[in-house]
């Protein structure tokens, strides 16, 4: 058989190449350490973490914290207002995002242009934190749940990467066809368009839950109920002020450091807060690198 002689890469090329993986190398040290570093402290014994003996991997194995953390009825109550929050204030998000987004893709749709202008201009110039506390609490949302979810219903952002996609991904001669054979346009879009779309709803879908499940400044200025707390604000309450509930203390070990539990239950409280996302992530990663990747280069 004949050989097969293959294009000599040059040596420039492949030191480039090199220096590439070596940089992406670092940057992954970079991201990963932190984070095992935080896994392995969240197992560790209280005083393994205050004495610094922690460093890749757990020492004195012990699930105090996690206990700790789960024991907490404001912890408990906070997790289960973040999953509300960002159940439904996605399915809301997703749900206008498409409703605006799709007629924006269609040529037919008359002034879309002067639309996708107001809406642009939204993303430059914003109103300030004191007009838009004032339209929450005229609207009677403060101190609500709705306060987490109705003013955040739309980002301009995903709905011009939906818009794209719509454009590259749903030609105007499908819907031409659909429509002689007499679909009707919630038809076309529930049986056509939402299939074909599975990407860019993966990547909505995503983007929106993140960012509720890391919201927490709207929560700061519009709740005051601590049980319509979200996590994030329990979390922030532990990381910045410090401020730990007496009971928990009486449900770990007396004999455990005020100081060393503290740190105990930031890490464990820094991994339960993390686990919904990464488990989350890698069933809609490849829809979400399609989607990211044709609602926003093409068009």
């Amino acid at each position: 058989m004949p050989k097969t002689s293959g294009i000599k890469e040059p040596q420039g090329d492949r030191l480039f190449l090199l220096g590439i993986y070596l940089f992406l190398t670092v940057v992954m040290i970079a991201v990963l350490f932190p984070l095992i570093f935080i896994i392995s402290s969240s197992f560790s014994s209280p005083q393994a973490v205050v004495a610094g003996k922690v460093w890749l991997f757990p020492v004195d194995v012990t699930l105090e914290g996690y206990k700790a953390v789960f024991r907490n009825p404001q912890i408990a109550s906070g997790y289960l207002n973040s999953v509300f929050y960002a159940a439904v204030g996605t399915t809301i998000n997703v749900a206008l995002t498409v409703m605006l987004a799709y007629p924006l893709a269609r040529k037919t749709f008359y002034g879309r242009g002067f639309i996708m202008v107001l809406l642009v201009i939204t993303m430059m110039f914003d109103g300030g934190l004191i007009p838009y506390y004032l339209v929450v609490k005229n609207l009677h949302l403060l101190d609500t749940r709705w306060a987490m979810i109705l003013p955040g219903a739309l980002a301009v952002f995903q709905v011009i990467v939906a818009r794209t996609f719509f454009q590259t991904t749903i030609p105007d001669e499908i819907a031409e066809a659909a429509e002689l054979d007499g679909c009707s346009d919630l038809r076309f879009i529930t049986s056509v368009v939402l299939p074909l779309s599975k990407p860019i709803l993966a990547v909505l879908t995503l983007m929106y839950a993140v960012g509720h499940w890391n919201a927490y400044f709207d929560a700061l200025i519009f709740l005051k109920s601590p049980e319509l707390f979200p996590l994030q604000i329990v979390l922030r309450n532990i990381l910045i002020l410090s401020t730990i509930d007496p009971t928990m203390v009486t449900n770990v070990d007396q004999m455990l450091a005020q100081q060393g539990l503290k740190d105990l239950l930031k890490y464990s409280l820094i991994v339960v807060a993390s686990a919904p996302v990464l488990i989350i992530y890698p069933f809609v990663q490849k829809h979400f690198v399609k989607g990211v990747m044709i609602g926003s280069l093409k068009g």
